[in-house]
């Protein structure tokens, strides 16, 4: 039903930015139906909620770790989602995968949808 093409992972040195891109193909319905967001996982740890936004892209969620930092923001017209990622620190290390789900509540702890991801490095 949802198809998801991520971009814009590789290595950054500490300070740095990347802004992830993920294209979302959905199939008997529209993107605006759907709250969409980026989880990430690091070698070892559990997945992480990082961002959410709703389907209207007026309200959004961050986890503690990277409030300030990161910018999440949606093109409903294109089909989609984008994560601006400032100042990124050694821990951000992970792959961020691009999600989707019709509820909002709740984003950060779970989203029904997944993509494949792509992996971002940051390091010297």
């Amino acid at each position: 039903q949802l198809q998801f093409v991520e971009s814009g992972g590789g290595l950054v040195q500490p300070g740095g930015s990347l802004r992830l891109s993920c294209q979302v193909s959905v199939s008997g319905s529209t993107l605006d139906h759907y709250t969409l967001g980026w989880f990430r996982r690091a070698a070892g740890k559990e997945y992480e909620g990082v961002s959410c936004i709703d389907s209207s892209g007026g309200t959004t969620n961050y986890a503690d770790s990277v409030k300030g930092r990161f910018t999440i923001s949606r093109d409903n017209a294109k089909n989609m989602v984008f994560l601006q990622m400032d100042n990124l620190k050694p821990e951000d290390t992970a792959k961020y995968f691009c999600t989707a789900d019709l509820s909002y509540t709740g984003c950060l702890s779970g989203m029904d949808y997944w993509g494949r991801g792509t992996l971002v490095t940051v390091s010297s």
